[in-house]
Parts: structure tokens; C-alpha cells; sequence
């Protein structure tokens, strides 16, 4: 894509958002929200709205600042076809990627609602997508919100500024926006998002007084850190975090630490980018190619790149820190990982993660190599365990011991015809299950794997409604303790099995004593 097209498509999609004659468009739905009314999409069962403005575009002046109110539309606007997606990079290896245009006219939203209309108002389930925080899409194929709205919940799903647009912090920026929050532009899009659910769902037939924050990944890592953000407080009742990690060493807007501070990597992308001088304007005024360069899963550039940060404002540390000194919101947690995240990627790229992971343990190779049984297990295993599955224990037994129901899970089931394929779930696998949506990756689904994906969302739903997985017909799924104990959902189904506690064990004493 060439940097024209990625600054012109933000214009060209909110030139041609209000349309007065949507409903010849075949829009027949109709919703009135606080910007005007909007025409959606009608079909037997579901009903969607897609390319909800929910803040303006952050473009220009409004870049790397915090999101500001979308402007009102007259007559009715086509709600019919997603926004644009934030820009990024789309790899090849990318399944999950969408095709849609991009833009940093980005912030849409999306909602899924039954067709039939309910006396009293329904669940709400707020979908925030994953990709590392630089990449991703709400309007991915894989995250139709139609399957989970047919059991009678309101779906919703936004886009939030990811890479260079959504974390990014220079002194010069910090010096001239002092009153307001800095660098985390993504997180307060995700607030905005909740925001402006919290305002408009009851418009959708949706309860504001229910609302569930779900997502994967980064999506995860998102919701535990809205869980600690003072900022989100209200703003939610229940929250479901999938491979969320949670525990990740994010730099400090200012100050240095494992790393150099988010304002010397800010300066440093500054200087390679020709600005001897910067001011506000000149950083605003750089070309929105050249802002998202090679960015993608597999190339962080880390030195011209903070991610996100912790700012003193919003982030005051890592989500799991924050649990444990107390400071999050005390809602019902829902959260797991898979069983097999990372461990089936090319082996260069595994063992260079591996050898992150071991500099950040701080504990001799050997020691730990022990623990995994050998080279091999420690290079599939590793990887695994250390950013997902422990964290993800971590933080569910804080909840839990905060009095809040927490419930864990591993996903360890495979799509039947990739069983001998692979040596377990991968990261990101449970999400089309969570979706109903398992042909949109994998055509040749079956019945069994069907059942898998109406189980999962049986329970997630449930979840959604109650605070509680559990629903007649289906296995028990006992709220966590604080133990190694954890729900499985494998081949033969659902069932209460051990954790790997000794290798989890290993790595929370080292990230502890690390802390201390």
C-alpha cells in the first residue's frame, strides 16, 4: 500500500458515511443513538450495525491525542459495512487479518443484536480484538458477532490506534499536552469505546448495567489492564481475558528501567526520521507510512517502538502488579490460555524467544531445561508457560483472592483434521470457538468440532449473564481457589485437571525475586 492510499482512505470512508437514502441501500434497521440515527442490516435472526463512529478521526491535529467526540449526522447513516481498520501491516501469515481499507480515520464500532425484540434488556459482550497492539481488526470474518447475538446477547466490537498511532510519546508532545494523558492513545480509544457503550447500548436493546469485556492476546492484556485502570472503573461487570499474559515489563513514559523510557525511544524514531528540531506539528505532520514502518507480531522494532506504557495516568504498572496490591475493579474474572500458545512456531523464531524469556527469569538455562526435560521440551514449553500460563494462574488466583469468582481455563482442543499436525492448541485457536465461526479458518470443520465451539459459547455466554459459566446440561466448572487445578477443555470434553505446577511454581518465584 502506498502512503497516499493510507492517508486519503481515512477521508474517503467519513466522506461517504452519512447516507439519507441507506435504507434503499437494503439498511432496514433502524437505531437512533446520541449522533443521529443509523440504518443497519436485517436478516432472519440477527440484526447488525457496522462503521459506528464512536470518537473522531485522530488524524491530523487530533493525532496523539486523546480520542474527542464524533460528530453528529443528519438523516440516516448507512450502518451496512465495517470502518476502516487502523493502520498497520497485514503478513502473509496473518489468518486472521481482515481486507479492509485502512486508515487513521479508525475509531468505528460494531454491534450485533437479535432480530427479535426482548421485553427486558439483554447482556452486552464488548469484543476487544488482539495483535500485539500493533495489528489487528473488529471487522475480521473470524469476529461475526452473529452466533453469540442469536443467544440473545448484544455484540459489540471497535477498532482502537495501534503501533506509532496508538503508543507513542516525545517530550515535546508530553511539554505542550501536560493536562492531559500521554502516550497510551490506544487504551483511551478502548475507554472511549466503553464510554460510548455504556451510553448507547440501551438504544440497542442492550442492559449497560451487564456489560463484559472479552478479547485475546493483546485483547486480553487490554481487559486485565482495564481491570486496574481507574479510568475504565464502571465501565464493566464482568470480564473474560484469553492468553492474556498480564505480567509484561512495559516501559515507563519517562523514566528508564529494563529499557530506555518511552520519551527516549519516541526521541530516537525522531531523529531517524529527520527531525532535527521537533515540534507538536512537525511529529504530526510525518507521513503516515513512515509512522507505521515494518511493524508486525514478528518485528517490534524495539528501538524506535515503546508499546505501551505505563504513564502514571492511566498505567500505573503491570496489570498483574496492580492485582496485587489490590487496586482493580472486583468483577467476576473469566480467563485461561492454550495449551500449546507458541509452541508449534518455526524453531529460529522460538528459540529467540526463548532466549527472552530466559534473560528476563534471570535463572541459569540448565536449571531450567530440567524442569522442561530437555532442550526440546524447554524450547516448546517455555514459550508457552512464561508469557501466558503462568501469568494467567497469577492473576486468577489474585482475583480470586480478592473475593471476586474466578474461573480458569486451559483450551487444549484441536480442529480434527490438524490433530496430527500439531502437538496442541495454539495461541489464538479458542477464538473462532468463542465465535461459532470455525469454517471462516477452517472449511472442513465437523460435527464434533461444531460441539465444541456450541460448548464454548454456552459457557461464555452464560458467563455474560450471570457471572457464572455454568448452565444446565453441560459439566460443572468449579470456580477457581488459588490451586493448580484448572478447567480443560480437550477432545474427550470438558474436565478439572492439573496444571504443570512445578514449571509454573519455577517461574513465579524467579519473576518474584526478579520484582523484589
Amino acid at each position: 500500500m502506498d502512503e497516499d492510499r493510507i492517508e486519503n482512505q481515512g477521508r474517503d470512508r467519513a466522506a461517504a458515511g452519512p447516507q439519507p437514502n441507506a435504507a434503499a441501500a437494503g439498511a432496514v434497521a433502524l437505531v437512533t443513538v446520541e449522533t443521529g440515527t443509523l440504518a443497519g442490516a436485517r436478516s432472519a435472526d440477527v440484526e447488525r450495525f457496522l462503521g459506528i463512529p464512536f470518537a473522531a478521526a485522530p488524524s491530523g491535529p487530533l493525532r496523539w491525542r486523546p480520542p474527542q467526540p464524533a460528530a453528529a449526522w443528519p438523516g440516516q447513516r448507512a450502518a451496512v459495512a465495517f470502518g476502516n481498520d487502523c493502520v498497520q501491516n497485514r503478513p502473509q501469515w496473518d489468518r486472521m487479518s481482515s481486507d479492509l481499507p485502512l486508515g487513521e480515520d479508525c475509531l468505528y464500532l460494531n454491534v450485533w443484536r437479535p432480530a427479535q425484540r426482548a421485553e427486558a434488556a439483554l447482556p452486552v459482550m464488548v469484543w476487544i480484538h488482539g495483535g500485539g497492539f500493533v495489528m489487528g481488526s473488529s471487522g475480521t470474518p473470524v469476529l461475526d458477532g452473529s452466533a453469540i447475538a442469536r443467544r440473545g446477547i448484544v455484540v459489540v466490537s471497535f477498532n482502537y490506534r495501534l503501533g506509532r498511532f496508538g503508543f507513542f510519546a516525545h517530550p515535546v508532545l508530553s511539554a505542550a499536552q501536560h493536562d492531559e494523558p500521554l502516550g497510551n492513545y490506544g487504551l483511551m480509544d478502548q475507554i472511549a469505546a466503553l464510554r460510548w457503550v455504556r451510553r448507547n447500548i440501551g438504544a440497542f436493546g442492550g442492559d449497560a448495567g451487564n456489560i463484559t469485556i472479552f478479547g485475546d492476546s493483546a485483547g486480553g492484556t487490554s481487559v486485565l489492564q482495564l481491570m486496574a485502570i481507574d479510568q475504565a472503573r464502571g465501565l464493566f461487570h464482568k470480564a473474560i481475558a484469553q492468553s492474556a499474559g498480564g505480567r509484561d515489563p512495559w516501559p515507563h513514559l519517562r523514566r528508564a528501567t529494563h529499557r530506555p523510557s518511552a520519551e527516549a525511544i519516541g526521541e530516537r524514531f525522531a531523529r531517524e526520521a529527520g527531525l532535527r528540531e521537533p515540534t507538536p506539528e512537525a511529529l504530526r505532520a510525518l507521513p503516515a507510512e513512515l509512522l507505521r514502518g515494518g511493524l508486525d507480531l514478528v518485528n517490534m522494532e524495539p528501538d524506535t517502538y515503546s508499546g505501551p506504557m505505563i504513564d502514571g495516568t492511566l498505567v500505573t504498572g503491570p496489570a498483574a502488579q496492580a492485582f496485587a496490591a489490590g487496586h482493580h475493579a472486583r468483577v467476576p474474572l473469566l480467563s485461561g490460555f492454550t495449551s500449546n500458545e507458541l509452541g508449534d512456531l518455526p524453531a529460529p523464531l522460538r528459540d529467540m524467544m526463548v532466549q527472552r524469556c530466559l534473560a528476563l527469569l534471570d535463572l541459569p538455562r540448565e536449571r531450567i531445561e530440567a524442569l522442561y526435560g530437555g532442550a526440546e521440551g524447554l524450547s516448546r514449553g517455555l514459550v508457552s508457560d512464561f508469557p501466558f500460563a503462568e501469568p494467567a494462574r497469577h492473576v486468577a488466583a489474585l482475583c480470586a483472592a480478592a473475593g471476586a469468582p474466578s474461573f480458569l481455563y486451559v483450551f487444549d482442543y484441536v480442529v480434527e483434521s490438524l490433530r496430527t499436525a500439531v502437538h496442541g492448541a495454539a495461541h489464538a485457536t479458542d477464538v473462532p470457538y468463542v465465535f461459532s465461526t470455525l469454517t471462516r479458518l477452517w472449511p472442513q470443520a465437523t460435527t464434533a468440532d461444531e460441539a465444541q465451539s456450541a460448548l464454548m459459547l454456552d459457557y461464555w455466554t452464560q458467563f455474560a449473564r450471570a457471572g457464572d459459566p455454568n448452565c444446565a446440561g453441560r459439566p460443572r466448572w468449579p470456580v477457581y481457589r488459588g490451586d493448580s487445578m484448572a478447567f480443560w477443555f480437550g477432545q474427550d470434553g470438558p474436565a478439572l485437571r492439573a496444571l504443570a505446577a512445578t514449571r509454573l511454581d519455577a517461574i513465579e518465584a524467579a519473576r518474584t525475586a526478579a520484582r523484589n
